[in-house]
C-alpha cells in the first residue's frame, strides 16, 4: 500500500514538528486529523504547530500540548480537549461546539 508524508510545522518557523506517514488513499482533510492524533499519542510536543483550518472534528485530543498554536478556523467540534494545554493559542473563528 503507497504512503505520503504529513507534516506538521511550527507556526513561525516552520521547522518541522511532527512527521508521520498515512494511507496514499487517505482523503487529504482527514490526514491532517490522523496526524495530529498519531502526535498526541506518541506525546509529541505540538507547541506553535500550524493548523489553521485543520478538521479536527472528533479527535482525540486529550493532554495535547498546543499551547501558541495556531487553530484560526479550525474545526474542533467534539474534539476530547481534557487536559490539553490550549495557552496562547489562536482559536479564532474555530468551531468549539
Amino acid at each position: 500500500m503507497d504512503e505520503v508524508t504529513v507534516q506538521i510545522k511550527h507556526r513561525f518557523t516552520e521547522a518541522v514538528i511532527y512527521e508521520c506517514t498515512v494511507p496514499a488513499d487517505t482523503p487529504e482533510h482527514v490526514r491532517t486529523k490522523g496526524a495530529v492524533q498519531k502526535a498526541v499519542w506518541a506525546r509529541a510536543n505540538l507547541r506553535g504547530a500550524d493548523l489553521r483550518g485543520a478538521d479536527l472534528r472528533d479527535a482525540e485530543l486529550r493532554g495535547a500540548n498546543l499551547s501558541d498554536a495556531d487553530l484560526r478556523g479550525a474545526n474542533l467540534s467534539d474534539a476530547d480537549l481534557r487536559g490539553a494545554n490550549l495557552r496562547g493559542a489562536n482559536l479564532s473563528g474555530a468551531n468549539l461546539s
